[in-house]
């Protein structure tokens, strides 16, 4: 099945290579080289993939990745960036970025976190589909998958698009111990080594926006020398 992918990336040479590399996985690709009509291809939607260069004439990734995840419909959004800032990295995916890259980037690579993306949304779908979208309550917090939407004491919780398939995984297997590894494998769609501070990250700052004391949560718990779990206690499903 083809996949359809738009890129947004100044640099034509960058963005015929990868475009190439694109093409021989099966992918249909549009390619823009400025921000403006990078936000009009992306909010005309029908792309299972956006690759979103930060610095743009125009208007830049952030601000377009900013526009898209306002949006219902949901779109995977891969960043590429030659900032080497911690800071700007983390500011992409806080927007809602599924993932970045920072030039210069290995194409293997970037080919590799493509089909790992691909992989993360059929596994969400199918997910999806077998579960109903059925919202999860535990205590005081609510998850709705259809809505991607978080609520904590009935108040909205703003998480990025990884932090929220992070606690939706957790939540719907309740009990269960998730290894680093595990947890990259089933969220990000990748295992490599080296990563695991990833899912530190992740959880310590998902645990800072829904528990209520973080130092001592009540919802994502640490088993300790192993890896993570949701609670069990009060979990249920509503359809």
């Amino acid at each position: 099945m083809s996949r359809r992918v738009l890129i947004v990336e100044d640099d034509r040479d960058i963005s015929h290579l990868v475009g190439l590399h694109l093409k021989d996985i099966n992918c249909d690709v549009e390619a823009v080289t400025d921000g403006l009509s990078g936000l009009e291809r992306a909010r005309d939607g029908g792309h299972d993939l956006i690759i979103l260069d930060i610095m743009l004439p125009g208007i830049d990734g952030l601000e377009i990745c900013r526009r898209v995840r306002a949006r219902s419909d949901y779109t995977p959004i891969l960043m590429l960036t030659a900032r080497s800032s911690e800071v700007d990295r983390v500011l992409g995916l806080e927007l809602g970025a599924d993932d970045y890259l920072t030039k210069p980037f290995s194409i293997l690579e970037l080919v590799a976190r493509v089909k790992a993306l691909f992989r993360r949304m059929e596994a969400l779908q199918s997910t999806d589909a077998d579960s109903g979208q059925a919202p999860i309550h535990f205590s005081e917090l609510s998850i709705e998958p259809d809505k991607r939407s978080v609520l904590v004491r009935g108040e909205p919780i703003t998480l990025t698009a990884k932090e929220f398939d992070l606690l939706l995984h957790f939540a719907r297997q309740p009990g269960r111990v998730f290894t680093r590894g595990q947890l990259l494998d089933s969220v990000w769609g990748y295992g490599h080594e080296g990563y695991e501070h990833t899912v530190n990250s992740h959880i310590n700052r998902l645990r800072s926006k829904i528990e209520e004391n973080p130092a001592a949560p009540r919802y994502i718990l640490t088993v300790w020398g192993v890896g993570y779990r949701f609670a069990e206690a009060e979990i249920e499903q509503k359809a």
